[in-house]
């Protein structure tokens, strides 16, 4: 009987990652596209990454209260944790696929804008450098800016974020099951 109900959790944790994983990524996707439809895709700014900041969060919250809500309204910080990472490794995945499609198909000068505005902020920050650091300091950045490797640095960056967002939403909602 004990085993039925771990099993049963294990299951709505992994079901309640999927759910939101998806949705995270189409939500992030959609915002992406409309971020290159307004041409504010290479140029990051502040705006558009505590949007992105804020929607990350907020679904990865939103993930784990619907879990506990689900459980009679018992969370463990485990299945917090189980449910944020899912959510994140989940969301990561989709939005890899999506950001190999976006470089190769959508938008194939991506990679040579962003190296182009790089160079800029390089020139701009730091007046006095030569030209022939600035090229040396491209071509390292060029073995960093494939689909693939962004790709990768994002799946990193987002499952240690959403570890740490899973794991302050798990401290502040954790409850235990109710006598």
């Amino acid at each position: 009987s004990t085993n039925l109900i771990m099993e049963k959790q294990k299951n709505t944790t992994a079901k309640t990652a999927l759910i939101f994983g998806v949705l995270l990524g189409a939500i992030n996707i959609i915002y992406g596209l409309m971020l290159f439809s307004l041409e504010m895709h290479i140029q990051k700014n502040t705006t558009s990454n505590v949007i992105g900041y804020v929607i990350f969060i907020s679904l990865i919250i939103w993930g784990i209260v619907d879990y506990r809500n689900k459980n009679q309204g018992s969370l463990k910080l485990s299945d917090a944790l189980k449910t944020g990472l899912g959510i994140s490794l989940i969301s990561s995945i989709v939005l890899a696929i999506y950001l190999v499609i976006f470089i190769k198909f959508i938008d194939p000068d991506f990679i040579e804008e962003t190296l182009k505005i790089s160079r800029q902020t390089i020139l701009q920050e730091q007046p006095e450098i030569s030209e022939e650091n600035v090229n040396q300091m491209i071509e390292m950045q060029k073995k960093f800016v494939g689909p693939f490797m962004i790709s990768s640095f994002m799946i990193i960056f987002n499952l240690f974020f959403g570890f740490i967002i899973s794991l302050i939403g798990g401290l502040l909602l954790k409850k235990s099951p109710t006598e």
